[in-house]
Formats: structure tokens, C-alpha cells, sequence
């Protein structure tokens, strides 16, 4: 696999990166201002839930496709049809806005065709990943991908709560446009590389027999396919409780939109800084015991948090510093992980599967969530959460064929 690295991959890993990182940004943006613009129009919260499943639905439908397709043609040219096709949906939506407000469903259909450009777009850059950067430099440009990832979630709502101020949500939403131009360009000017194809995975030729395919490169190796299960539950577990926050905040800790906000600003310059150490030592530590690590303090942020009375609110403003440190940290050494070990030919449809996953898991936990933090007290549904993730820490730190991946 390094055999066909550029010596000079550094150059080609960060101007890609720096177009992602303007891409990503505007992105955000985009998405907090539309949300918030249904937010005011609608007050409905139907309305915001379905503009979420509109979100991530086809993303999650169509991804082990969409993975088999990434592994068959161009990574490159697929990564540049997503950027315009993404872009091409807000510019629709820009001149809907120009025309007049734009009906619900138009901005649903919007929302769709962005997600469907999305499913295209990430498992594309990250199969593409281990063909630009040596196996020993995967975690540190893990590290990378997860600070530009961190910074724009954390900045882009509140540049675009800002903006809003200012612009109007069309004016808002060129950002975007300009932001997907400038990722367009950054992947025109650099080179990447396709796999050779093996024999096993040239004759696994048909969409379901390519899925198959890919799908039997996951569960076939058992220690990733095991860590893959746990990466399932601990996303049913801890999406949910992420939307939980601000509830905990008022509920709790009797805080108001300060407060609120305060948490969120902790638990974004965690991530920050979980990206920055996955980024600087992150090739120094074994990625499964960085994983099962991370995974650890999640459950005891949680637990702690659980615990804390009424008046603890800046302990738990800390914890929440915490609880973002460990997400890169978790997401980025399981990438490197997937990436190092899984042959790049067959990675595209290995991603598409991991991803789908993902995104089921997360309705799925949401629908548990809801009901169980009414009926036990949304301090015992973080407890309660820990608990569970620090089993599955454990589980990961302990079972065999997880600890003898990298060895």
C-alpha cells in the first residue's frame, strides 16, 4: 500500500485538507441557518425532525451502494461531482429564497440531495486516505481531519448566528457555494491515486455481489468486526445523551441560554483538543488502546456527571470538556484503524457499510432516549449512559481478538 505513496504527501494530504476545511465550514454554516430559519418559521418540532431524517436518511439507505460505487470508479472525480452536486442544491435553494420563501418541501428535497452528496463525498476522501498517507502517519492525519471536523461544528453556528445578523439566509448560504468551489479546486490540482483491484475483488462484480464483498472484508476480520459492534452500541448510547444536553442544563442545574451555551463552547474546545493530541502523538499510541481509552472517559464523564447535584454546574461544564476530548480521539484512531487494515480496493464499500450503521444507530438511540430520560430523570439517563459505555470500554479493552489487531 505505501509503495504507491508520493514522497511528497504532505503537500497533497493538506491542501486538500485546507479545501475540506473551507467546505466543511460552510457547510456547518449552512445547516445551522436553515434549521434555524425552520426553527423560527415553523416552531414546529415535527418539522425539525423530519428535516433531520431528510438529513441523514439517504446517507444511511444508500451507503453501502454508494461504497461500491466509490471502490469502481474515480475517488477523485466522485469527491468533485459531490462538491458541485452539493452546491448545486444550494444554489437552487438560494433562488427559491430569492423568488420568495421556499415551501417545507423544497427545503426537505434539499436537504436530501445535500445528504446524498455527502454519502458519496465521505466514504470517497476517507478511502482515499491510506492511498495519500503512510500507514505509520494514518492516526496524526486522522488527528488532522477530525481538528478541521471540530473547528467547523464549533464555529459554524455561531459565525452563521452571527452572519444572520447581518445577511440575509441567501447571502448566508453563497458561503457555502464559495466554500464547495474552493474544495472543487484543491481536488482538480492534486493527484489520487485508484487502487488495483485483486483478483477476489474483480470477480465480485454486480452491485449486491460487491456489497457482499465488501461486507464479508469487515465481519471476516474479526477483531475490527467486533470493535465495529461496539462503535454501534456506544453511538445508540451517546448520540442520544448529546441531545440531551441543554435539557440537563435547565433541568438540573436550573441554568438558562448561558449556561447552555457555556456547555457547548466546553464540550467544542474538548474536541478541539482531542484533535490537536490525536494530531501531535497520535502515531505514538496503539489505536486500539487509544480507542478503548477514549471510550473509558466517556462512560466516567458521564457517570460523574450523573452524580453531580444541582449546584455542580461548572463541574459539569468541565466533564463536558472531557466528554469532547474523547470523541476525536475515539472516531479518529477507529478511522486509522479501519484505514490501515483494510485492503484500499474494497475500503470505499467497507465505509459505506460502517457508515450506514453509524446513522441507523443514531435514530435508534434517540428513540430509546426520549422516553427513558423522562421516566428515569435526565441526570440518571447520563448515569445510566456511562455505565453502559464503561462496559463496553471494558469489553473493548478486554476481548482478545480486539487487542491483537495490531499485533
Amino acid at each position: 500500500m505505501d509503495s504507491t505513496i508520493n514522497k511528497s504527501w504532505k503537500k497533497v494530504f493538506y491542501i486538500i485538507s485546507a479545501g475540506q476545511a473551507f467546505s466543511l465550514l460552510g457547510s456547518s454554516m449552512v445547516q445551522f441557518a436553515i434549521i434555524w430559519w425552520l426553527t423560527v418559521k415553523t416552531n414546529s418540532a415535527l418539522v425539525l425532525s423530519a428535516a433531520s431524517i431528510a438529513g441523514f436518511l439517504p446517507q444511511a439507505i444508500f451507503g453501502p451502494f454508494i461504497g461500491a460505487l466509490v471502490d469502481r470508479y474515480s475517488r477523485k472525480t466522485i469527491m468533485i461531482m459531490a462538491d458541485i452536486t452539493i452546491a448545486a442544491a444550494t444554489l437552487v435553494l438560494i433562488a427559491f429564497f430569492y423568488m420568495g420563501e421556499p415551501s417545507i418541501w423544497i427545503i426537505y428535497l434539499v436537504l436530501a440531495v445535500r445528504s446524498l452528496g455527502s454519502a458519496f463525498h465521505i466514504p470517497a476522501m476517507q478511502a482515499s486516505i491510506p492511498l495519500l498517507v503512510p500507514e505509520e502517519s494514518l492516526t496524526s492525519a486522522a488527528g488532522v481531519t477530525q481538528l478541521i471536523q471540530s473547528a467547523s461544528y464549533a464555529l459554524g453556528p455561531a459565525l452563521a448566528a452571527f452572519m444572520l445578523g447581518l445577511l440575509s439566509i441567501e447571502h448566508l448560504m453563497m458561503i457555502d457555494v464559495a466554500g464547495a468551489a474552493i474544495a472543487t479546486i484543491t481536488l482538480f490540482i492534486v493527484a489520487i491515486p485508484n487502487p488495483e483491484r485483486s483478483t477476489e475483488n474483480a470477480e465480485n462484480t454486480g452491485m449486491l455481489k460487491e456489497i457482499s464483498h465488501g461486507i464479508k472484508a469487515l465481519t471476516g476480520y474479526k477483531g475490527l468486526f467486533y470493535l465495529t459492534v461496539i462503535s454501534s452500541l456506544y453511538t445508540i448510547i451517546y448520540i442520544p445523551v448529546g441531545s440531551l444536553f441543554p435539557l440537563m442544563v435547565r433541568r438540573h442545574f436550573q441554568g438558562g441560554a448561558f449556561h447552555a451555551s457555556a456547555v457547548e463552547v466546553a464540550f467544542a474546545a474538548g474536541m478541539i483538543g482531542g484533535s490537536i493530541v490525536l494530531g501531535v502523538v497520535g502515531d505514538k499510541l496503539k489505536k486500539t488502546t487509544a480507542i478503548s481509552i477514549s471510550i473509558c472517559m466517556m462512560g466516567i464523564a458521564l457517570i460523574f456527571s450523573g452524580v453531580l447535584p444541582g449546584s455542580g454546574f461548572i463541574a459539569f461544564a468541565g466533564l463536558s470538556a472531557v466528554m469532547g476530548l474523547s470523541a476525536p480521539m475515539f472516531s479518529g484512531a477507529y478511522m486509522a484503524l479501519i484505514q490501515s487494515k483494510i485492503d484500499p480496493g474494497v475500503l470505499g464499500r467497507v465505509m459505506g457499510v460502517i457508515n450506514s450503521m453509524m446513522l441507523v444507530a443514531t435514530p435508534l438511540g434517540l428513540l430509546i432516549a426520549g422516553p427513558g430520560a423522562e421516566l428515569l430523570g435526565v441526570s440518571k439517563w447520563f448515569l445510566l449512559s456511562g455505565v453502559l459505555i464503561g462496559v463496553l470500554g471494558l469489553l473493548s479493552f478486554s476481548i482478545h481478538s480486539i487487542k491483537s489487531i495490531e499485533v
